[in-house]
């Protein structure tokens, strides 16, 4: 995901963009490296037999599963911004 255009403009909690380049950088990485990681678990599954639309489903499954360890708690500290 290289290209800047393929990443979304990331957000704040009241809906302001993210304005500090090296959170931006941050994140823009961990999109890189989550989806580098599901694409070859995708592809290992289906060449190892299994249905693409389960591997779709268990891997949409684990994305909703994630937790917020910060509930309730102040975020976006740092200074940054």
């Amino acid at each position: 995901m290289a290209d800047q255009s393929a990443y979304p403009t990331w957000r704040q909690p009241d809906g302001q963009p993210v304005s500090c380049r090296d959170k931006i950088q941050v994140l823009n990485e961990n999109l890189d490296e989550i989806r580098e990681m599901a694409q070859e678990a995708l592809e290992d599954a289906i060449l190892m037999g299994c249905d693409e639309g389960q591997v779709r489903s268990v891997l949409h499954g684990l994305m909703d599963s994630l937790e917020n360890p910060y509930t309730g708690r102040p975020t976006g500290g740092g200074g940054g911004e």
